[in-house]
């Protein structure tokens, strides 16, 4: 695939987006969305539902999905003044090491403070499940680091205080709906920890995963803690300028094998969204080969990276100028992305977590 000078413009990643095209609820069910197909190679679309995606799937075929959990990680306080302050948690649980206190358990960790006056470091919010913050310092884009205090378990303080963090775009509060269909169905209880959900994967319904099972198409999964960086909008006129947000993954051993399995066989390896592919290839960059990983990444991939592990994808459609459309431009090309998602607004797609699906061949 050629690479231009513009494709490293991030003014050229731009696309008009009609508001009402925002997805601001799910599909009545989960698989009940268009799904655009976009060859990378060709930069032919055609339009279909994802009831179809099945049949359009090659036998033997391994999908790599993100079985990370969305937490219920906003949570609202009070200052001392009586202020309300809102809290979302952008440490992961399984991550958070507390320290045994004589009064329950304590931890440093990192989050997003808002508030009318926001917390000065050394401001206090208490809530009402019993849990206290202590702001420790700020950091760049609104990040705080706060020491937490509480008693009991951690997991379920955000789970009976917390609320679902739906995206910024999404202009309404979360509600019961949420707490089901903002989490894939595959979502493991036992990591718990992204404050946003791996969205390619609301779309697989039981029916969907019953008829790629019975076509013999394998799934094996990935964890990647979806943080608040994934809405972080790129700030540099050349992408090549931006910086990176970190987010912690795992590849467990058994996924390993599948891939190298795959890729010894001649199989495809379809990654489940962004967020499976920044996994699979941000472990290749750091060990250079597919193995069993536990560790940060801060891969940014853009036109002219060379995927070693994903060789097709499905996603939903991204923000304008974002590192996600960004991404899926270095596998599809960008000039067949927007192209694309030219097509998806004239077709009435609905965009962005709630919104359709794209699968990249």
């Amino acid at each position: 695939m050629k690479i231009k000078p513009e494709d490293f413009l991030l003014e050229n990643y731009n696309f008009e987006l009609p508001e009402n095209q925002i997805a601001q609820c799910p599909a009545e069910m989960r698989h009940g969305s268009k799904l655009m197909v976009l060859d990378q190679k060709s930069g032919e679309t055609e339009i279909k539902s994802f009831t179809d995606l099945p049949d359009l799937l090659p036998e033997g075929a391994l999908l790599v999905a993100n079985n990370s959990k969305v937490i219920p990680a906003r949570i609202f306080g009070q200052k001392p003044t009586g202020g309300r302050v809102e809290f979302l948690l952008l440490t992961p649980l399984p991550l958070i090491k507390p320290t045994v206190t004589p009064k329950g358990f304590k931890a440093v960790v990192r989050g997003l403070l808002r508030a009318s006056k926001s917390p000065k470091p050394g401001g206090v919010v208490t809530f009402e499940c019993g849990m206290k913050l202590t702001v420790l310092g700020k950091g760049k884009f609104g990040l705080s680091d706060v020491e937490l205090e509480w008693q009991g378990d951690l997991k379920s303080i955000f789970e009976t205080c917390g609320n679902i963090p739906l995206p910024p775009y999404i202009r309404r509060a979360a509600d019961e709906t949420d707490n089901e269909r903002y989490q894939t169905l595959y979502a493991c209880d036992e990591k718990a920890g992204s404050v946003a959900a791996p969205t390619a994967g609301l779309h697989f319904s039981e029916e969907i995963n019953k008829k790629l099972k019975a076509k013999g198409i394998e799934r094996a999964e990935v964890t990647l803690y979806v943080g608040y960086g994934t809405f972080s909008p790129v700030r540099a006129e050349n992408i090549h300028d931006h910086e990176m947000h970190h987010e912690y993954i795992e590849i467990p051993e058994e996924t390993a094998k599948s891939v190298i399995k795959a890729k010894e066989e001649g199989r495809p390896v379809i990654a489940v969204g962004t967020t499976s592919a920044r996994t699979l290839e941000g472990a290749f960059r750091e060990t250079g080969k597919v193995c069993k990983f536990k560790g940060e990444t801060d891969i940014f991939i853009y036109p002219g990276f060379k995927f070693q592990v994903v060789d097709r994808m499905i996603t939903n459609f991204h923000l304008p100028e974002s590192s996600l459309v960004i991404m899926i431009s270095a596998l599809a090309g960008r000039e067949n992305v927007l192209s694309a998602y030219r097509k998806a607004v004239e077709n009435e797609f609905r965009f962005f977590s709630y919104g359709d699906s794209m699968y990249i061949k």
